[in-house]
């Protein structure tokens, strides 16, 4: 019984914090919100990655990272949605098994927003320990040869 209290004490408590003390509207609906719709898409084949996470971060003018955020999932199709962010800055980072995570800042002024993301498999690392077919910093330089035989 105790854990369920705290339970239902939380949700309250969270509850409150997005939508304010008791008003059904969040503190920030008086500013002007845009609803942004998001495809994710493999870089190699075009085809759609489904369950990846967008994760939807508030940016302030220097640039920082606030507090809190969103995280989305997209569908089969690699879509998602989310209505009512407000406007300015936004960091959109994008996260998917067997993919490089994506990241940018976006600017959010206008009602509507389309962004595409195209993610990339991992690279290969690189290993000093590996061999290269580039030539070595420690290895001479090859003889130059003159560009006219001697005659």
């Amino acid at each position: 019984m105790n854990r369920f209290f705290r339970i239902v004490v939380t949700a309250i408590f969270i509850g409150g914090l997005f939508f304010g003390a008791g008003s059904a509207a969040p503190a920030w609906a008086s500013e002007p919100t845009a609803a942004l719709s998001f495809i994710i898409l493999k870089d190699d084949s075009g085809k759609p990655v489904r369950n990846a996470a967008v994760v939807l971060h508030p940016v302030n003018t220097k640039g920082k990272q606030g507090r809190g955020g969103f995280e989305l999932k997209t569908d089969n199709d690699g879509k998602t949605h989310f209505e009512g962010v407000p406007y300015g800055k936004l960091r959109v980072q994008v996260l998917a098994p067997g993919f490089q995570t994506f990241g940018e800042d976006y600017e959010i002024g206008e009602a509507e927003k389309e962004i595409t993301v195209r993610l990339k498999r991992p690279q290969k690392q690189y290993s000093i320990y590996d061999e290269h077919s580039e030539q070595k910093k420690d290895a001479p330089a090859p003889e130059d040869k003159p560009s006219t035989p001697p005659q």
